[in-house]
């Protein structure tokens, strides 16, 4: 799934292509909202929380939508036919400049904007969104002592706790705060500087494509501990360990340093 800066991202290019604009096309391949035009309608804004994508319009509704595992967007010029296979759109939102279509989509729907609350209300704290700062951290901080006894590693990818971390920024964050993905986050001391380690690493990479957290972007270079089981750990040459763990069927991967991270 993708992480919270990706989906940041793709909110910031379907802004630029829509937001302003008047919607000259709409084409919802949903059964449930075919039926749906907006065709007409001003698009005011697109933004994201947490993983969740949301293109607002003028008339009060909102295109609500989620990547999921394998969901992504694409924008042309107005008129190009969108580089992707038809039977997996999921709809087409469009102007006189530009035409965007989401692909293989875990949700789309059309829902009021003043009901937005039902569909991204249950999220917690977003980690990329506009009001981060101290007092959001703390805010997260509670959210993740409020279960002292569930992993930490467990605790950081429930969106309800915090917006924004998938397995990739969970895995580096809890190596670079030197924390064991398996440790109980009630004894996790400061929770609040983990959470917003979290949003800095976010926060770095949320303008460019990959994810890179040691500095260095050169492919296989990118990451401390993720994607790397069995290979030495770049601080202390330990091998780097995975597992995974989770509800059945929700099992998320962790990966870490068995001597770095205590």
């Amino acid at each position: 799934m993708p992480e919270g800066d990706v989906v940041w991202y793709t909110a910031k290019q379907l802004h630029a292509a829509l937001a302003g604009q008047v919607l000259t096309r709409s084409d919802f391949r949903v059964p449930r909202y075919a039926t749906v035009n907006l065709t007409g309608q001003l698009v005011t804004e697109a933004t994201a929380r947490g993983k969740h994508l949301l293109i607002r319009t003028g008339g009060g509704l909102t295109v609500h939508t989620h990547l999921k595992m394998e969901g992504y967007w694409r924008i042309v010029a107005a008129g190009a036919r969108p580089p992707g296979r038809s039977f997996q759109l999921r709809v087409l939102l469009g102007n006189t400049q530009w035409l965007t279509a989401g692909f293989l989509l875990g949700i789309t729907e059309v829902l009021r904007t003043a009901h937005e609350d039902q569909v991204v209300g249950h999220l917690g704290p977003d980690l990329l969104g506009p009001d981060w700062d101290a007092a959001t951290a703390a805010v997260a901080a509670e959210r993740l002592a409020r279960k002292p006894e569930r992993p930490i590693g467990e605790a950081l990818l429930d969106q309800t706790i915090l917006a924004g971390l998938g397995t990739i920024y969970t895995a580096e964050t809890l190596f670079l705060s030197g924390v064991d993905p398996w440790r109980p986050a009630g004894s996790v001391g400061d929770l609040p500087a983990l959470a917003d380690l979290g949003h800095r690493l976010l926060d770095a990479n949320k303008e460019r494509a990959g994810h890179a957290t040691t500095g260095d972007t050169r492919p296989g270079m990118d990451t401390w501990v993720y994607g790397r089981a069995g290979r030495p750990c770049r601080r202390c040459g330990t091998l780097i360990k995975k597992g995974e763990a989770g509800a059945a069927g929700l099992e998320r991967v962790r990966f870490w340093c068995p001597n770095c991270q205590r």
